[in-house]
């Protein structure tokens, strides 16, 4: 049953800065061009937002403490939905997790992918060879969904979705949310109701899952919450974004590990999620007031790449997953023509037309 949490609490901080939804989750590759063209062919990721290769400056407390050189795409499915920003470390190896992960440890275990057909998205995946985890399952609130693995070992959870913006022929549309393994549940909660407007729960269950077998360690006993936001999302990009949920899970029987424990940010794995936000200003205020305070915060305008412009921070969970937010200045739409849009001249609260938003396809990169 859906029930709100800490509703007094959220309508203070949603009044001081604006959270339009999932801009991205990163993924560290070892190969951006391969897992760029895989992401596009199998997934529909084929709108190129930027690209920027060049030095990731003031990431220092999450890369040994020095500039490192990387090469990252923002890549797009315009059906709706979060983007993947595909990462790549440059003269140093992308590392592996020095332990094998399992469901519960600490960190983004998974992406949630969202199809309108969950059955007819496993058979195109099985078509495409794509490595399946199990078959289609449900959730604790009945909705069907299924896993399966990119070719360098990352998990995704193909969901039923919602709030989609456009059609084309993929089966599967953006990145809807992710699944993040926790510590302390109640804590955790809290982070995400308070600071990002993940107030709602759709379930709170305990116990043995048999749609999680399929997974790494999937047959423990777990808690898990999965959570999203009662408000409908605003802004310039909430209707491309649309809604998200979070499933938070808690491994009862063992003690988690972090899944980038001695690792750096961008080697392999779910690096981070992105919150498309407006109001940075504020949204430091509360962070430093919850006790959350921004790890890195680029402080002004900072180009990314040729394509886009604007301020950037972390901060990190309860258990040190890295929340990224971003506030956009400029973004290029249409790359031939050199149209770019100045976001800072806009009302934040007002969403683009959606014909603008639609525009991103003449950035679709075609194989």
């Amino acid at each position: 049953m859906t029930r709100q949490l800490g509703t007094d609490t959220l309508q203070f901080a949603m009044n001081e800065y604006i959270v339009s939804g999932i801009q991205q989750i990163g993924a560290g590759i070892p190969d951006l061009s391969g897992a760029f063209r895989w992401y596009r062919k199998k997934l529909g990721f084929d709108i190129r937002v930027f690209e920027d290769d060049g030095e990731a400056a003031l990431m220092l407390p999450y890369t040994g403490g020095k500039p490192r050189a990387r090469h990252a795409v923002l890549a797009l499915n315009l059906q709706g939905g979060g983007g993947l920003e595909v990462w790549q470390s440059k003269g140093r190896k992308t590392e592996p997790p020095n332990f094998h992960v399992q469901l519960g440890d600490l960190g983004i275990f998974l992406t949630r992918i969202k199809a309108r057909d969950v059955r007819a998205a496993f058979s195109y995946l099985r078509e495409q060879e794509v490595q399946l985890l199990g078959g289609v399952a449900f959730d604790p609130s009945g909705a069907s969904h299924f896993f399966f693995k990119d070719p360098f070992g990352l998990i995704f959870q193909v969901i039923e979705g919602n709030g989609w913006f456009s059609k084309t022929r993929h089966p599967t549309g953006g990145v809807a949310g992710c699944l993040i393994g926790t510590a302390d549940m109640e804590r955790s909660r809290k982070f995400y109701a308070e600071m990002l407007g993940y107030d709602s729960v759709l379930y709170d269950e305990t116990g043995t899952f048999q749609d999680l077998e399929p997974l790494p360690g999937g047959g423990a006993k777990f808690r898990r919450v999965l959570l999203t936001h009662s408000q409908p999302r605003r802004g310039a990009f909430a209707p491309l974004l649309g809604p998200t949920k979070i499933e938070l899970i808690k491994a009862l029987k063992r003690r988690p590990r972090k899944i980038f424990a001695d690792r750096h940010w961008g080697d392999l794995g779910f690096i981070h999620v992105c919150f498309d936000v407006n109001g940075m200003d504020d949204l430091k205020a509360r962070c430093d007031q919850l006790g959350y305070p921004f790890t890195v915060d680029s402080g002004s305008v900072f180009d990314m790449g040729e394509s886009a412009a604007g301020r950037f921070a972390y901060t990190e969970d309860p258990d040190g997953t890295l929340i990224e937010f971003v506030e956009a200045h400029k973004l290029e739409i249409v790359k031939k023509l050199g149209w770019y849009l100045d976001l800072g001249k806009r009302r934040p609260d007002k969403a683009l037309p959606r014909w603008m938003l639609r525009s991103l396809a003449f950035n679709r990169v075609k194989d």
